[in-house]
C-alpha cells in the first residue's frame, strides 16, 4: 500500500488535487470530511466541544455552529488548541481504520489540511504539498468564500507557513494557474510516479535505473531531501537504527553528483540489518537482491569490515541508496570520513570531481552505472584514501551521530 499525504494552505486547491486522485483510483481519505463525522448530533465529539465552549455554539437544531465556533477560535491560539485536542484524535482514529480497510496495492491519499502542523510527514511514502502564493490565496477566499481580506489572513496565520509546507514536501503541485493545468499535473504525477511506486512497493521492489552515469550541477534541496527521507527512516526500527547519515556526494556542498541521494544506516550487526529489511521494504525501500560488500582499502584489508545490505527506493520520482553497515565498522567509517573530508577540502573536491566527470565520459553509453562505479575504486584506494586517512590525523577527525559504536563481528 502506497500512503500519500496530501496537504495546503487555505484556498491553495487541495481538494481539487484530492477529488482527481480519487476519480483516478486512489482510496481517499479526507480529514475535513471526518472531523464533521466526528462532530455530528449525538457524536461523544460533539459533546466535548460543547462541554469546552458551551452551548452557544449549537444551532437551534442541536448542529454545530461552524460560523459561531470559528469566530471562537481563530485567532486565539489557546481556544483553538483545545477545539484542536478533542477533535484530532477522533479524526486520526478514524482515518486509521480506514487505511486498514484499503487493499492491498491501493494508492491511499490521505488530505489533512494540518499535516505540518501536527508533524505526520514522516507517516507517509511522500508528501503532497499544493501550493499557491498567499496573494493568489486571499483573493480566492475574498471572491469565493466572500471574506475579508483580514478574515482571510487570519485564518492563514492559524496554519504553518508556505515556506514550512514546501520544506515538509518531497512532491509541490502549483496551483497559481487553472484548476485544468492542476488537473493535468495529478494526472503525469499519477501515471509516472504514484502507480509504479505502488507496483514496485507491492512486489517489493527497487525502481528500475536504467542508463549510464549523468552528472548534474549540485542541487541546493540535496540536504532537504535527505533530511526528510532520513526522518522516515527513524520512525521504522528505532530500537534497532544506531545512526543515520547523509552521505556519498550529494551529501556534500557545491559537488557536481548523480542525482541519487545515499544514506548510510548503523546497525549493531548484520543480524539486525536482515531484521529491519522487511521494515524498510514497506517503508519505501526495498533490498538489492544478493550480499553487497564494499572494497576493503589498504588500512583494514579484513573483507568482513566491509559487508554491508544495500537498499534502494521503491520510488521512480527519487533515486536513493541505503546502505546498512554495521556502526562502527571500517565501511560506516569510511563513508563518514570520505564526506567530511570532501567537506573540508577544497582540492579534494576539485579532484573527485575530474575523477568522476573522466570516468562518466567513459561509461557515458553504458546501461547502468556499475561500471562507472567499479572505474572509481582505484582511485578511492590509490589517492583517496591515503590523502583522507592523513586529513583525519591532522584534523583529529572522529564519526559524528554516535560514532562510538562498538560493533560484533561481521556477518556475511
Amino acid at each position: 500500500m502506497l500512503k500519500i499525504g496530501l496537504t495546503g494552505g487555505i484556498a491553495s486547491g487541495k481538494s481539487v488535487v484530492g477529488s482527481r486522485l480519487r476519480e483516478l483510483g486512489a482510496v481517499l481519505v479526507d480529514a475535513d470530511a471526518l472531523a464533521r463525522e466526528a462532530v455530528e448530533p449525538g457524536s461523544p465529539g460533539l459533546a466535548q466541544v460543547v462541554n469546552a465552549f458551551s452551548s452557544a455554539v449549537l444551532t437551534p437544531d442541536g448542529h454545530l455552529d461552524r460560523p459561531r465556533l470559528g469566530a471562537l477560535v481563530f485567532g486565539y491560539p489557546d481556544r483553538l488548541a483545545v477545539l484542536n485536542g478533542i477533535i484530532h484524535p477522533l479524526v486520526r482514529e478514524r482515518a486509521a481504520a480506514l487505511v486498514a480497510a484499503a487493499p492491498a496495492g491501493a494508492v491511499v491519499v490521505q488530505d489533512i489540511p494540518l499535516l505540518v502542523e501536527t508533524g505526520q510527514g514522516t507517516h507517509f511514502h511522500l508528501v503532497l504539498v499544493v501550493d499557491a502564493p498567499d496573494t493568489v490565496r486571499v483573493e480566492r477566499m475574498v471572491q469565493h468564500r466572500h471574506m475579508t481580506e483580514a478574515d482571510a489572513r487570519s485564518r492563514m496565520s492559524a496554519q504553518a507557513t508556505r515556506e514550512d509546507r514546501l520544506a515538509a514536501a518531497d512532491v509541490v503541485l502549483d496551483n497559481s494557474g487553472t484548476k485544468d493545468e492542476l488537473r493535468d499535473a495529478v494526472d503525469r504525477l499519477w501515471k509516472f510516479r504514484l502507480v509504479p511506486f505502488a507496483a514496485n512497493l507491492k512486489e517489493g521492489r527497487v525502481a528500475p535505473r536504467t542508463g549510464g552515469p549523468v552528472i548534474m550541477t549540485a542541487q541546493r534541496d540535496w540536504p532537504a531531501q535527505a533530511g526528510r527521507l532520513i526522518a522516515r527512516l527513524q520512525a521504522v526500527a528505532p530500537d534497532e537504527i544506531m545512526t543515520l547519515d547523509h552521505v556519498g556526494s550529494t551529501a556534500v556542498p557545491g559537488l557536481d553528483a548523480k542525482d541519487v541521494v545515499d544514506l548510510q544506516l548503523g546497525v549493531h550487526d548484520m543480524a539486525a540489518a536482515d531484521r529491519i529489511a522487511p521494515l524498510l521494504a514497506e517503508s519505501g525501500f526495498p533490498r538489492w537482491p544478493g550480499i553487497v560488500s564494499d572494497n576493503p582499502k589498504p588500512s583494514h584489508p579484513d573483507p568482513a569490515d566491509w559487508v554491508k545490505r544495500l537498499h534502494g527506493s521503491a520510488d521512480p520520482g527519487r533515486a536513493v541508496n541505503v546502505h546498512v553497515r554495521i556502526a562502527g565498522s571500517a565501511g560506516w567509517r569510511f563513508a563518514l570520513c570520505f564526506r567530511d573530508w570532501l567537506r573540508d577540502d577544497e582540492a579534494a573536491r576539485a579532484d573527485y570531481l575530474a575523477e568522476k566527470r573522466r570516468v562518466a565520459r567513459r561509461h557515458v553509453s553504458d546501461k547502468s552505472t556499475a561500471g562507472y562505479a567499479a572505474d572509481k575504486e582505484s582511485w578511492f584506494t590509490g589517492q583517496a584514501f591515503p590523502r583522507m586517512e592523513a586529513w583525519a590525523k591532522r584534523t583529529g577527525w572522529q564519526p559524528p551521530s554516535g560514532a562510538n559504536a562498538v560493533p560484533r563481528t561481521a556477518q556475511s
